[in-house]
C-alpha cells in the first residue's frame, strides 16, 4: 500500500461563482531546512504575491512560515487555480532555489464566518508554532488595505 495521497485536480466545479476565495497551504520540499524565513527568499516570496495581486488573484492574507506557505486568495473566473499557482511557485523557485512540493492544499471558503476563522488560523500559526508572540505582528505576512476589492 502506497502511503502517497493520490493527486488532486484543484478544479473548482462549475457551479463555483468567479471570485470564490480559497485558503492554500504550500510546502516546501525540504520541511527540515525551513529556510523561507530567511530575510532574502521572504522578501521574493512575499514581493511575488504582490504581483500577482490583483493580476492574477487578489489577496486576502499571505504568511511565510520556515517551511510552508499560507494564503487566502480569490481567482477571477478566467484563472485555473493549479496553474495561478503553479506559476507562482516557478516563479519564486526561480528566483530563490527554494523547492516546493508538486501539489498543494487548498480549500475553498464558502461564508464570510469560513474566511474570519481562516484568517484568524493563518495569523496564529507563528504563535502556535512557537516563534512569535501573541502580541507581536509576525513579519513575514502581507495583507492588503481591507477596503480593497476582489477581482471578478
Amino acid at each position: 500500500m502506497s502511503s502517497l495521497r493520490p493527486k488532486l485536480h484543484h478544479r473548482s466545479p462549475p457551479w463555483v461563482a468567479s471570485g470564490a476565495t480559497y485558503f492554500l497551504t504550500l510546502c516546501a520540499t525540504d520541511r527540515i531546512d525551513a529556510r523561507l524565513t530567511r530575510a532574502e527568499i521572504t522578501s521574493v516570496l512575499l514581493d511575488a504575491a504582490q504581483t500577482y495581486h490583483p493580476q492574477r488573484w487578489w489577496c486576502h492574507l499571505w504568511l511565510v512560515m520556515p517551511d510552508h506557505v499560507h494564503g487566502l486568495i480569490a481567482l477571477s473566473s478566467s484563472e485555473s487555480l493549479a496553474k495561478v499557482v503553479g506559476d507562482w511557485k516557478r516563479f519564486t523557485h526561480r528566483r530563490t532555489g527554494a523547492a516546493w512540493q508538486p501539489n498543494f492544499f487548498d480549500h475553498r471558503i464558502r461564508s464570510h464566518e469560513s474566511l474570519d476563522e481562516k484568517l484568524a488560523y493563518v495569523r496564529a500559526n507563528p504563535v502556535r508554532a512557537g516563534l512569535a508572540a501573541a502580541n507581536i505582528s509576525w513579519p513575514w505576512q502581507w495583507e492588503p488595505s481591507p477596503t480593497a476589492r476582489p477581482i471578478t
